[in-house]
């Protein structure tokens, strides 16, 4: 296997994407939009997510040799506190968000008890539905979205630099006693997998999830 050749073919497949991906959001980069609309905000997370995914496979196959050493974690002595720090850069999250199983738990109504009146009363104030706001939702704000796309284009073009951050991870994961997961990969398919495959970014995906689950079974121990 030319894992050298499969890096550079998968990267430059990657590099066209994101692209793609900046001519949707080039108004909410520049700061000339700040909201935006439902159906292009899906549009942007349709080719965001399996993107993200592919380019954390091609991270893990990039680091299927990378070497590193890590020192086990120290205690921090008592008195001492961190002052919180803000990232200069995004960093891009190099594992896979875990799925939630399980029973989802529905909230109770809030409210007191419901009283039936039957026939009108001046008590009772005549029902007005409440106005609706003409602020857009707060989920559709664009500005997460383009902390999203910061920390993909940085990490495409900082891909040793990933690799090793990967590397550092692995090690650490091996030196912890009971860690949640120990592979970046999640089980079953990988977030923005779509069923039927219609975007070149699905067929890249899952060329890039099949050579990364390969690599990281033949990574260092």
């Amino acid at each position: 296997m030319d894992w050298m050749k499969a890096i550079e073919t998968n990267r430059a497949a990657l590099a066209l994407i994101v692209e793609e991906i900046f001519a949707l959001l080039e108004l909410a980069l520049t700061g000339k939009a700040t909201y935006l609309p439902p159906a292009h905000r899906k549009k942007v997370l349709g080719l965001l997510r399996p993107t993200e995914s592919a380019l954390r496979r091609l991270i893990i196959i990039m680091a299927k040799d990378v070497n590193v050493a890590t020192r086990p974690p120290r205690p921090m002595p008592s008195g001492l506190e961190l002052s919180p720090t803000r990232a200069t850069h995004p960093r891009f999250q190099l594992f896979d968000a875990r799925k939630r199983f399980g029973k989802t738990l529905v909230p109770e109504p809030k409210g007191g008890p419901r009283i039936l009146f039957f026939g009108p009363s001046q008590l009772i104030p005549s029902h007005q539905p409440p106005a609706k706001s003409k602020a857009p939702m707060a989920n559709n704000n664009a500005a997460a979205l383009c902390r999203r796309f910061a920390a993909l284009k940085l990490a495409l073009e900082t891909l040793p630099q990933q690799a090793k951050r990967l590397a550092r991870w692995r090690v650490r994961r091996k030196l912890m006693k009971n860690p949640k997961f120990t592979s970046p990969l999640r089980p079953g398919t990988p977030p923005g997998h779509r069923p039927r495959p219609s975007l070149p970014v699905d067929h890249l995906l899952a060329a890039c999830h099949g050579l990364a689950y390969d690599a990281w079974h033949q990574a260092p121990s």
